[in-house]
């Protein structure tokens, strides 16, 4: 197995609609544990996030496109809640089963979830003041410039897109640290298939540049996570 080279051949187990319902929804409410671990948002939050909406001096709304069981919804949330930040949230994915768990979960102040995509907001002439994903890049093969002109279309202000960094290390360090986590979900397998799926720093900045050339800037914030900016079009 080599990891030289983006596998986007691999398919995720909970991708596959006729999966174990059980296993996905712990996988979904689980990434809740994970996500705080290797997802680099912290930093993001504070470096990017937070200082853009508490510049706009107003009340603001931001969208989690892919936003699966809705950890980083709620997550943001509380952030952006002791930080005294009037933040209005929107959380969606296309996966109904997704959006059940989104929805099943403890509410979340100021945030709700729809079972939809990008491309349904922007034909709505829906607009946010933010747009974010997680782990999403990594899902796309062709769609990744629709995707990425899509994000742009929904934003007025700022866009961040976060994925795994693909890497040997990275790889291994995941097939070790996922154990305690992952009895009973799809957590281990479909997380050394994503990071296989990933993109390197150096790939992510050609494939948006070939789509949006000199739109955005992809960064890695921490270790083994690259995320792409961008200022939006709407």
């Amino acid at each position: 197995m080599s990891l030289a080279v983006r596998d986007d051949r691999l398919a995720e187990l909970m991708d596959d609609p006729a999966c174990d319902p059980d296993r996905l929804a712990a996988t979904l409410r689980r990434f809740g544990t994970v996500n705080r671990v290797v997802s680099g948002w912290g930093v993001v939050y504070r470096t990017q996030l937070r200082p853009f909406l508490a510049a706009l001096g107003r009340p603001a709304e931001v969208v989690d496109i892919g936003s699966g069981g809705g950890d980083l919804v709620a997550r943001l949330a509380a952030a952006a809640r002791r930080d005294g930040l009037a933040v209005t949230w929107t959380g969606i994915d296309p996966d109904p089963r997704a959006h059940e768990v989104a929805q099943s979960g403890p509410a979340i102040a100021g945030a709700t979830f729809r079972s939809t995509d990008a491309a349904t907001l922007v034909g709505e002439g829906r607009t946010y003041d933010a747009v974010l994903s997680n782990h999403v890049l990594h899902h796309l093969g062709e769609d990744l410039g629709s995707f990425a002109d899509e994000s742009l279309a929904l934003s007025r202000g700022l866009v961040l897109h976060s994925d795994i960094a693909r890497s040997r290390l990275a790889y291994g360090l995941y097939a070790v640290g996922i154990t305690p986590f992952a009895a009973g979900t799809f957590l281990r397998t479909d997380g050394l298939r994503s990071i296989r799926r990933s993109y390197t720093r150096a790939e992510l900045a050609a494939a948006l540049d070939a789509a949006s050339p000199g739109t955005w800037a992809v960064r890695m914030p921490i270790p083994f996570r690259i995320v792409a900016a961008a200022r939006g079009h709407a």
